[in-house]
């Protein structure tokens, strides 16, 4: 089955999930994946099968102690894939657009499902979106600090021809933050809160380094 990934109205209802902690996924953004339980080998299976569609949504343990699922993921269509010798498969998941879950379905499938609901998200669609409004010089004057104080290099001639939101997007996707860390980014309402978060959280990060005089043991290699 096809779907038209320009238009809103046609993404799928029904979505399966991942469910992976502290793993964020972005309009446009890239995520590896590297699957082996079987389940989640079915829910690959049949995400072939279905467009190629599947989203990521990260879970989180109720007060009882049940996995519930955060109230909005990323719906990722799989752009790339390759076995393994041991039977493993390894993913790459591009995203197409946020939603909220509407609702976590009764399923047959050893994976779960819901019910996507994007309209909150109509403009994910849209590429570049408020790139305009981003502090770019604040994400780079950061990342660079960041870089410097955990000595690390950095490919800056790509860094500086990337567009705002290829920068924000990557930055965050792999920055070494926490799941509610991540999830904040994933629910800014625009491109711009989202550098604004990143900003915030990697200045906590350079103030607890200086303080501390070492490296930061969490930094991305």
């Amino acid at each position: 089955m096809a779907f038209d990934l320009d238009d809103m109205t046609k993404l799928p209802d029904t979505v399966p999930v991942f469910p992976l902690e502290g793993v964020l996924l972005l309009p446009r953004g890239q995520v590896p994946l590297n699957i082996f339980e079987p389940r989640y080998l079915q829910m690959f299976d049949d995400a072939l099968a279905n467009g190629r569609l599947l989203g990521m949504v990260q879970p989180y343990d109720d007060e009882s102690g049940v996995e519930g699922l955060q109230k909005i993921g990323c719906l990722g269509r799989i752009t790339s894939f390759s076995e393994t010798e041991d039977g493993r498969m390894i993913v790459s998941l591009t995203g197409v657009a946020r939603f909220s879950v509407a609702e976590e379905l009764n399923v047959l499938t050893p994976y779960r499902q819901i019910r996507a609901d994007y309209r909150p998200f109509e403009s994910d669609l849209i590429a570049d979106v408020g790139s305009l409004d981003v502090n770019r010089e604040g994400v780079l004057d950061v990342l660079k600090r960041y870089l410097d104080a955990n000595g690390m290099q950095a490919d800056w001639p790509a860094i500086e021809s990337s567009n705002n939101e290829a920068l924000v997007n990557s930055l965050c996707i792999i920055s070494p933050y926490g799941a509610q860390e991540k999830q904040a980014m994933l629910e800014a309402a625009t491109l711009a809160e989202r550098a604004e978060i990143l900003i915030a959280l990697t200045e906590m990060v350079l103030a607890q380094l200086a303080q501390s005089g070492g490296a930061n043991d969490n930094a991305v290699q």
